[in-house]
């Protein structure tokens, strides 16, 4: 007698799927909100370059580990170069990130985005969204064609730092290369290493490892700031070098700024043309932010020569503690919002 083996199988493998979708089920969920940047590139054999190709699905496709860990969603809100990225995308972006939050059974929300502007979408985030789940921030630094794609393994990662009970409270975290960035202090510091997002003096978090997430720090300074339905001011960003003559902080008022984040140097000072240039617009109720070059280390009105810290201090400016220059101008764009005073900015910069 011939035996039907698809029979004699058939309740073999109506018994695995029933276990694994009891098992999905009983999974925590998260849901990937796909952006684009190289981790979603692959080579265009014609332009012989990266470019946009890949969707979020694609990616998860890479990582079938994750079905183990938890349900991810996946939501593709665009495909774009982060460079791209700007203060409309992350007004939407927080109110999509808030929108899945919002949904009782969503443990946390995975970003998938760029590495070039991917620190300050983090701390957007980070200021906007007022939640205890995580936000997890994602990026590569190799593109889907290269045989070491880094971006399955930062994604796979975030998925296990998504349904972490210790990344609860914590605010939006950068997860790549293995290591967990608080959004705050987190800085791309090459151009092609995986290793490339630091904290400076203040290090990780914490660890993905192999059997467990890690934490060993978590995020003290951390502060919300509601996102209005409003567009939000326009903040430059003007840099002090040697030489400088001021006309870039008269063109950026000129231009309709109104607030402008210098980055000094040192400590925080700047030379006589740019001090003048400063002054004026302060006296014309432009907010001027002092940030710095140098990579650690808070800004202080110490020196009292004409364009020295304590001088800019007496003429109004507000100092951006250690924060760098891109995270000033978000911070002063989301306080503008709600108050152009001089003390109540300098309270947001010292939370």
């Amino acid at each position: 007698m011939k035996i039907n083996k698809k029979l004699i199988l058939a309740p073999f493998f109506a018994t695995t799927i029933a276990i694994a979708t009891a098992q999905a089920e009983n999974l925590p969920t998260c849901e990937m909100l796909a952006t684009g940047g190289t981790i979603a590139m692959k080579i265009d054999p014609v332009k012989k370059a990266p470019v946009p190709a890949i969707s979020g699905e694609d990616l998860l496709e890479t990582v079938p580990e994750i079905a183990g860990i938890a349900n991810l969603k996946v939501r593709n809100l665009s495909n774009v170069p982060s460079d791209y990225m700007d203060p409309v995308r992350w007004a939407e972006l927080t109110k999509a990130v808030e929108s899945s939050l919002a949904q009782k059974d969503t443990s946390g929300v995975i970003v998938s985005h760029g590495t070039d502007t991917l620190e300050e979408t983090a701390y957007f985030l980070d200021l906007t969204v007022k939640s205890e789940k995580p936000v997890i921030l994602i990026g590569a630094q190799r593109n889907a064609s290269v045989k070491d794609f880094d971006g399955p393994r930062n994604l796979l990662n975030a998925a296990r730092v998504c349904v972490s009970d210790d990344a609860k409270g914590k605010g939006a975290l950068l997860v790549m290369n293995n290591q967990i960035n608080a959004a705050r202090e987190v800085t791309k510091t090459h151009t092609t290493d995986v290793e490339t997002f630091k904290s400076g003096d203040y290090g990780v978090l914490g660890n993905v490892d192999m059997d467990r997430v890690v934490f060993y720090n978590a995020p003290l300074r951390k502060q919300h700031i509601p996102l209005l339905d409003t567009p939000l001011s326009k903040v430059e960003i003007v840099t002090m070098y040697g030489g400088a003559d001021g006309s870039l902080v008269d063109a950026a008022v000129a231009n309709g700024a109104k607030g402008i984040v210098i980055q000094a140097l040192g400590l925080g000072n700047v030379n006589i043309p740019m001090y003048e240039s400063i002054k004026k617009a302060i006296e014309q109720d432009i907010t001027v932010v002092i940030s710095t070059r140098v990579p650690n280390g808070r800004v202080l009105p110490n020196y009292g020569f004409q364009g020295g810290g304590k001088t800019l201090q007496e003429i109004g400016a507000v100092f951006a503690d250690n924060l760098s220059p891109q995270k000033a101008r978000i911070l002063l764009m989301l306080a503008l919002q709600h108050t152009n005073d001089r003390v109540k900015l300098q309270d947001h910069f010292d939370i």
